[in-house]
């Protein structure tokens, strides 16, 4: 835990938040909200698998200096029973908050919380570079190995387990069908070429469990 703090203070002091004991108190903050016994997937595992992709890909993004932070920001709040975006609204207005408290200048908190905002639909303009890494990095785990994925799929299905079976079948069925209309899981075109096949066909499997219908969209 004491790297993952290390990694906190310096994305938070490179931001400019003042060297000050109030930035570490703040990670250690945002690292027990990441620890809540409700989270199975979304969880400091999570949070390490996204920020390591944006450090292996720092060069892909125009500025990485936010989508670290944002990175660190973009579950935070996380409540499996809250509706629509209002998971990612939350973690906005806490990046929002917890940055401007401790000295971060204004724009930046501003790109923060908009990259934030991203992850709630993953759709990103053709130039965001900084918003593009970060929602490559948030999907990574989609193109993992076959067996890591279904690991992901089912940590998914224990958060939802206050969710019956059939409404959760539907709704997470909705949400990779969602993902499959997008005209690509991946931006970054490295990561793309890497990582959209065996994305799309970790999803395109998952969705057949689920539905029982075979599921052809590229």
């Amino acid at each position: 835990m004491v790297d993952l703090l290390d990694r906190w203070r310096a994305a938070a002091h490179g931001a400019g938040a003042r060297p000050d004991p109030a930035t570490t108190r703040a990670g250690e903050q945002l690292i027990v909200r990441w620890r809540e016994p409700h989270r199975h997937y979304h969880t400091l595992a999570h949070l390490t698998a996204v920020l390591d992709v944006v450090d292996q890909h720092a060069d892909l993004a125009a500025h990485a200096g936010p989508v670290r932070l944002a990175a660190w920001f973009h579950d935070a709040v996380y409540d499996p029973r809250a509706a629509g975006d209002a998971n990612e609204r939350d973690s906005a207005a806490l990046a929002e908050s917890v940055l401007t408290g401790l000295g971060v200048p204004a724009p930046t908190v501003a790109e923060v919380r908009r990259l934030v905002l991203l992850t709630a639909g993953h759709t990103v303009t053709p130039n965001d570079r900084d918003g593009a890494l970060l929602c490559d990095a948030d999907l990574a785990v989609l193109a993992a190995p076959p067996a890591r994925y279904d690991r992901y799929a089912a940590a998914i299905r224990h958060e939802y387990a206050h969710v019956p079976e059939p409404a959760f079948r539907a709704g997470r069925a909705a949400v990779l069908t969602g993902l499959l209309s997008l005209p690509a899981l991946f931006r970054c075109p490295p990561l793309t070429s890497r990582w959209e096949e065996p994305a799309r066909d970790n999803v395109r499997r998952e969705l057949t469990a689920l539905t029982g219908v075979p599921k052809n969209a590229g």
